[in-house]
């Protein structure tokens, strides 16, 4: 067996530790009124405006059931609103609203803050190192 670290046993740890920040992140972030998942939902519409479900869905990866989920329960909350196409009656517009821009703001500025607290607690060598590093895994997956 070779002496230090295995790539399977160091990618095991990558992903425990991102599901773990990725969680703490969530958590921080519902405490400000939006989880992750729902924060990216306005987070496309707010940079692309008025789009399509199925776009939406598209942009975000997401199966289309789960943003129609999604939007449906922003919309109850009055984030977001949805309306017909005009180009197409049968296709649905969601737009964020102007309680949805708030909303957004607040949660994104939750998340930033956690994040500073995270990655800020690297000194900028270790913190460069990681973004190299982070830079060779997407290139690895294809990502980059």
């Amino acid at each position: 067996m070779a002496d230090g670290p295995q790539p399977d046993q160091v990618g095991l740890r990558f992903l425990s530790q991102a599901y773990r920040v990725r969680k703490v992140l969530d958590e921080h972030m519902v405490a400000s009124g939006l989880s992750l998942a729902r924060t990216k939902v306005l987070q496309v519409l707010d940079r692309t405006g008025s789009i399509r479900q199925a776009s939406l869905a598209g942009e975000l990866g997401f199966a289309q059931r789960t943003v129609t989920q999604t939007v449906e329960s922003l919309e109850r909350d009055k984030l977001v609103e949805r309306r017909s196409d005009p180009s197409d009656g049968r296709a649905k517009l969601v737009a964020l609203t102007e309680a949805g821009a708030t909303a957004l703001a607040a949660s994104t500025r939750a998340g930033d803050q956690l994040l500073q607290r995270i990655f800020g607690s690297l000194d900028p060598e270790q913190l460069a190192g990681l973004a190299e590093l982070l830079d060779a895994i997407d290139l690895a997956t294809g990502a980059g």
